[in-house]
């Protein structure tokens, strides 16, 4: 373990052998760091939050600190990161509100500066934070989803899978997995094309999702009408029926148009 002599680790912090912590870091009480974890320096780290292996925090990022809702009343609450995030300089991260809750981040995740993940949210593997990125209380994002510079998603809301929030985006509802939400207030613009292509998603799949977009986006169909059309359709692509399922889960409502 490499620690500089101005860093502060907390004699209850767990920290792996090859971890390496810079100038002025600090790692408080419950803090655990596995293997292969870097603190370039400035960095603050506060527990109880666990930490898989080869995340990497940028200068005055300041990881689970004590949640900002005014419920709390200073119980012991957790933070659970997976493995190889990047967190960029002056990102935020906070632990739950209750102890019987947690903020989860998956693995492989970038957070760039100023990105704001606030308590119980729980974000999946391999998305993006652009800059100021930020989410309220008991948000949860699936996987490579995209979330644009200077947006802001409300508590409690979903955003799927495979999504893009464009920048400067205000999000109320939830955002539809495979597809592109922008605007003040969000609205469906499309669907996510180059993101899918990347991800080498067929020319079938996407077909099917645009095709039910346009659906979702007739405007002689409410939102219930439109899932309706889409179950009664049948044969669609499982990104199609993911869709469906996202549709009927939500509760409080989708973005669209």
């Amino acid at each position: 373990m490499s620690v500089h002599s101005t860093a502060v680790v907390h004699a209850k912090a767990r920290v792996a052998s090859s971890v390496e912590i810079g100038p002025y870091c600090v790692v408080g009480e419950g803090v655990e760091l596995g293997e292969g974890c870097v603190l370039r320096h400035h960095v603050n780290l506060e527990g109880p939050s666990r930490f898989g292996q080869k995340n990497v925090f940028h200068p005055f990022c300041s990881i689970g600190g004590r949640t900002q809702d005014l419920k709390y009343r200073g119980e012991p609450t957790f933070l659970e990161v997976g493995d190889e995030n990047d967190f960029r300089e002056f990102v935020t991260v906070n632990r739950g509100t209750s102890p019987e809750e947690k903020t989860i981040l998956g693995s492989r995740n970038h957070f760039l500066a100023y990105a704001h993940i606030a308590h119980n949210c729980v974000v999946g593997n391999d998305c993006i934070f652009s800059n100021n990125g930020t989410l309220a209380g008991h948000v949860t994002v699936g996987d490579f989803a995209v979330i644009g510079g200077l947006s802001a998603v409300h508590q409690f809301c979903r955003v799927g899978r495979h999504s893009m929030i464009g920048g400067c985006t205000k999000v109320v509802q939830d955002v539809l997995p495979y597809m592109i939400a922008d605007g003040n207030p969000a609205v469906t613009r499309a669907v996510n094309l180059t993101g899918l292509q990347r991800k080498g998603f067929s020319e079938e799949v996407i077909r099917g999702l645009k095709d039910a977009l346009k659906v979702l986006l007739n405007p002689k169909y409410n939102l219930s009408q439109a899932r309706e059309y889409l179950i009664e359709k049948g044969a669609q692509t499982d990104e199609v029926k993911e869709l469906i399922v996202f549709l009927k889960s939500s509760e409080r409502g989708v973005v669209l148009r």
